[in-house]
């Protein structure tokens, strides 16, 4: 699989942006502030159906425009496809493939997986446990359909169970029946989405450990734990067991949204005892082993999105990531640097397909 044509219309800061792009290695290169993240984020737009920053989406409209367009070329498995996102101000996000209309956004996801990394994955060690569920629920729902679709039910459950116990702190008589009725649906969809999450954690663990050795040059071990309230209880007996706090307070406090990930390394804690080295390391190899497992769930390479990897990053760690994504074992990649030479000067030395765009003056290098 990989994207053959890119088209933006009054996307964020580009007016009109057109490029053919390469089976292999693409990279943007220039200052800050010239488009490289937002042309990455078109590609995660037409995979995700959103923006990877998650910004609204009249948010990614160019200032002063009253729409914008996102449009991309695929080949996948021999054929065309051609994906096609629009929106107006005002107006529903369209969303087409091959023309047609997607009812649910929701039915497109998984169809042209994309992997990705950002300047702001810090995020998953330094903030809360919402960005790490966030970052398994987006593994897991690419190639597992039915697991998003318990994620954006449960979720659904949850607002309405909420909603009754916002009301009963406003006065209103709590129907206890009806609370009955919302907790069965969120136990059985519960107990899905622990297990999905139970498997990931066990699968993905030696492949970002084989990653995180590569890069580091098998310096330390890390760990990743999932951490659940359910590991020693029944999603139903949390439940129950809470529900006078969670009437005092207004909403539900225990449940698989209170899910975590444990980051370590060495056995410490990553946050605390991590060099920014070292936490820049864990996160590239936690999202080259997203990379690996899909493919494997998926017998399919997806398109790799490498926004911004090199900063803290000294030269041999660099090179070495360079010519691990160039592999054959790897599809499509888009990079983007703020250097004008370390890219270009490392695809040179390796044999691989390659186009370089400077978007600071419109300069193209390729060999493919």
């Amino acid at each position: 699989m990989h994207l053959k044509t890119l088209s933006l219309i009054n996307f964020k800061n580009f007016e009109n942006f057109n490029i053919e792009l390469c089976p292999k290695i693409n990279c943007f290169i220039g200052d800050n502030g010239t488009g490289k993240t937002n042309i990455l984020d078109s590609v995660h737009y037409l995979s995700f159906c959103k923006s990877f920053n998650n910004l609204s989406d009249r948010q990614n409209i160019k200032t002063g425009e009253d729409f914008f367009v996102v449009q991309g070329e695929f080949e996948l498995n021999g054929e065309h496809e051609n994906i096609y996102c629009g929106l107006q101000k005002d107006k529903r996000k369209s969303f087409r493939r091959n023309g047609v209309e997607y009812q649910k956004l929701s039915e497109h996801i998984g169809l042209l997986p994309v992997v990705y990394t950002t300047p702001y994955d810090s995020n998953l060690i330094h903030d809360g446990s919402e960005f790490r569920r966030k970052f398994a629920d987006s593994v897991i729902s690419q190639f597992d359909r039915n697991y998003l679709n318990a994620l954006i039910t449960y979720n659904r459950l949850l607002e309405q169970r909420n909603s009754i116990l916002k009301n009963s702190q406003k006065g209103l008589n709590i129907d206890y029946d009806e609370i009955a009725v919302w907790d069965m649906q969120l136990s059985e969809t519960g107990k899905r989405i622990y297990k999905a999450r139970s498997e990931f954690a066990k699968e993905v663990i030696d492949i970002f450990q084989k990653y995180y050795c590569l890069i580091s040059d098998n310096k330390e071990n890390v760990q990743l734990t999932y951490q659940s309230q359910l590991h020693n209880e029944d999603m139903s007996d949390l439940l129950n067991k809470n529900f006078e706090r969670d009437r005092i307070l207004g909403f539900t406090t225990a449940g698989i949204h209170k899910d975590d990930f444990d980051f370590r390394i060495d056995n410490n804690p990553i946050k605390r005892y991590g060099s920014q080295g070292q936490q820049k390391t864990f996160v590239i190899s936690l999202k080259l082993a997203w990379f690996e497992y899909i493919k494997q769930k998926m017998n399919l390479a997806p398109i790799l999105l490498l926004d911004d990897i090199f900063d803290k990053l000294d030269k041999k760690r660099v090179k070495v990531i360079t010519r691990l994504v160039s592999d054959n074992s790897f599809g499509q990649i888009f990079i983007t640097d703020t250097s004008y030479s370390r890219m270009p000067d490392i695809l040179k030395e390796l044999e691989i397909e390659y186009k370089i765009l400077n978007l600071s003056n419109n300069e193209k290098i390729s060999n493919c």
